[in-house]
């Protein structure tokens, strides 16, 4: 299992003083350096967090793989396409949301995400959809011919009892069979943090995690160079 380290909340602490620091791209790379597999970063509409120059400076300056969360939007679809991240996720957006909530309605939206992922595709840039751990939103998203799902872990991450814990990671490791079955790549993400990651290291179909949050605000405390080298011993 390797780790993609989402940097959107270094941009969000940077954001809340209207300054130029801290700079997402400085931690992108120290991430890189502690052994971050890849860098996550999410440009939402609203350019609440990480920006348009961010997202450049990161394409010029990682040396691993950079992950575009995004909307399916033309407008940021034709940013994607001009910036070629190795990989796309698409996600659902709302304005007034803190942070992503729940997986995207690949079944409600099948026409027109097809004609998404073969633009984006077309452009070789690899694409997965962030769903919820139901199995039909993993057939759908087959069927528009997404190369990855990422399952939503937010639930698994926020159950209150060891019962209901175990009852969303077995949704969770059907859909990751089921979609490595169909000849997706599976990757996971969501709330994820130094106590909940180890079981999912049972899921063998699931490739790679994406955390943010947890890692930054672990940061604070113990810095952010040993929390990524922290997290990267434990999916490893």
């Amino acid at each position: 299992m390797r780790l993609c380290v989402n940097i959107d909340h270094v941009a969000t602490l940077r954001e809340a003083r209207g300054g130029n620091e801290p700079d997402p791209v400085s931690a992108a790379l120290m991430c890189e350096m502690a052994g971050a597999s890849g860098i996550v970063c999410h440009l939402r509409e609203d350019r609440r967090h990480i920006n348009d120059r961010d997202l450049r400076l990161l394409r010029e300056t990682i040396k691993t793989k950079l992950d575009l969360e995004m909307a399916a939007t033309q407008e940021i679809i034709a940013i994607a396409i001009d910036v070629l991240p190795e990989l796309a996720t698409l996600v659902p957006e709302k304005r007034q949301e803190l942070t992503t909530e729940g997986g995207l309605d690949v079944v409600g939206h099948k026409n027109y995400l097809r004609d998404v992922v073969q633009q984006l595709q077309s452009h070789e840039i690899l694409v997965s959809l962030f769903v919820d751990p139901v199995p039909e939103q993993i057939d759908a998203a087959a069927k528009v011919g997404a190369n990855y799902i990422e399952i939503h872990t937010g639930e698994y991450a926020n159950a209150r009892t060891e019962n209901e814990r175990r009852k969303l990671l077995d949704e969770i490791s059907l859909v990751a069979s089921m979609a490595s079955g169909l000849g997706m790549g599976v990757n996971a993400g969501h709330g994820l943090n130094t106590l909940n990651i180890q079981p999912l290291k049972e899921i063998k179909e699931i490739e790679e995690v994406s955390i943010g949050h947890a890692l930054i605000a672990r940061a604070v405390f113990i810095g952010l160079e040993k929390a990524v080298r922290e997290m990267v011993d434990l999916v490893r």
